[in-house]
């Protein structure tokens, strides 16, 4: 389905390229904190990445057949730090989509009544508050010179990027699809 108003679809492309860029920049900063003997930080960045990739693939499909170039304006954190300094900017990078970028998106889907648009900005925005979350922890972890925790699995829902690491629903909590749909990134 394509977007019928420029609004959303400006939007749209703008989630695509700030999605599409924390998706590599999480697998940068993933082989950088594997290299610190953190691998589960690195696990926990391999995992969110291909979440933030769920969430441009859903960006772009919404456009549907629109064609044509675009600039995309989206923020972002570049360069490599220590692992304190990139989960900072990760944790950044998600505080903002929680409470800036997704609420205006998804307001104003909502308003042009463009369906499509709206699930999923709100299916993104469901699942960077678990991602703030899990980099917090990561991050507290990090500070005291140590891996973080996490279950033996991180799972991650292929339809809208529902995140977690301990017992797998068995329905996920954002978009009802079934557990065995999921991508796990195992120990």
């Amino acid at each position: 389905m394509t977007v019928k108003n420029d609004m959303t679809a400006d939007f749209l492309r703008s989630a695509y390229g700030g999605e599409s860029m924390a998706h590599m920049r999480y697998l940068a900063w993933a082989d950088h904190a594997e290299k610190q003997g953190m691998a589960n930080i690195a696990r926990l960045y391999r995992a969110i990445s291909y979440a933030e990739q769920v969430h441009a693939n859903n960006h772009f499909k919404e456009l549907g057949a629109q064609q044509g170039g675009a600039t995309v304006t989206s923020g972002a954190v570049f360069g490599l730090g220590s692992v304190v300094e990139n989960l900072q900017g990760a944790i950044d990078g998600e505080v903002h989509e929680i409470e800036q970028m997704y609420p205006v998106y998804l307001n104003a889907a909502q308003f042009q009544k463009e369906s499509g648009a709206e699930r999923s900005f709100r299916y993104a925005l469901e699942a960077e508050k678990i991602h703030a979350k899990m980099f917090q922890d990561a991050q507290n972890a990090a500070r005291q010179g140590k891996d973080m925790e996490l279950g033996d699995e991180v799972y991650i829902c292929p339809v809208c990027g529902f995140t977690g690491d301990r017992e797998t629903p068995d329905y996920c909590p954002v978009c009802g699809v079934k557990k065995d749909l999921f991508k796990l990134f195992p120990k």
